[in-house]
């Protein structure tokens, strides 16, 4: 199955460290679903760190996030404990443990010519109707930047708010696009209306 941006994703159900989970129970929600290679693996212990460390960030943004890996679920609790004996960090959202490779495989995140027991880093954006409006891979020795995935978090959903584009490097507070005009007749109207700034008439910025 191959996913696609704008398209509903596959529901599933799963074991986690929190207990079961059924990922159509989120609808209404936002839910950040990513994957990681293994547990006890340094670069996912950074990521895991800061995922915790941001967690407040996302939940004030209403995002749920939900991690996954091939591991079991006696890996995947002896790893966040580990974490937060060790590291003084602990692990506030649930990790599916997929050692089937169930979710992994609906969801694309096992890639062969890079490994075939582990998923790679996958994230993917899903909104509360359950539609899939981003999604990013990294390879194994990158780790991921928690900022632009919050950063691709508040550009979705201020398109959604306003019905608006943002602008390579935005972030809030920073203008927004406003969608071109469809007409020649409004297309000289956008180049005079004074409530947004107009480069020219199909390239239009605005504050929200």
């Amino acid at each position: 199955m191959s996913l696609q941006l704008g398209a509903p994703v596959p529901d599933f159900e799963a074991i986690s460290t929190h207990g079961p989970i059924k990922l159509s129970n989120y609808k209404g929600q936002w839910v950040l679903l990513f994957s990681h290679p293994a547990d006890f693996t340094p670069v996912c212990t950074t990521e895991f760190i800061e995922f915790a460390r941001r967690y407040d960030e996302f939940k004030k943004r209403g995002v749920v996030l939900i991690g996954n890996s091939v591991d079991s679920i006696y890996s995947h609790i002896a790893w966040t404990r580990n974490i937060e004996e060790k590291m003084g960090v602990k692990i506030p959202f649930p990790v599916i443990a997929d050692l089937d490779q169930k979710v992994a495989k609906l969801y694309g995140m096992v890639h062969e010519p890079t490994i075939v027991t582990a998923t790679v880093r996958c994230v993917f954006f899903i909104d509360p109707n359950q539609i899939l409006r981003a999604m990013i891979y990294y390879p194994l020795t990158t780790g991921r930047n928690v900022d632009e995935i919050l950063r691709v978090i508040d550009s979705l959903q201020a398109v959604d708010k306003y019905g608006v584009a943002t602008p390579a490097n935005w972030k809030p507070g920073d203008p927004v696009i406003v969608p071109a005009p469809q007409t020649t007749e409004l297309a000289e109207k956008r180049l005079q209306d004074q409530s947004v700034e107009a480069k020219d008439w199909y390239f239009s910025l605005k504050r929200i």
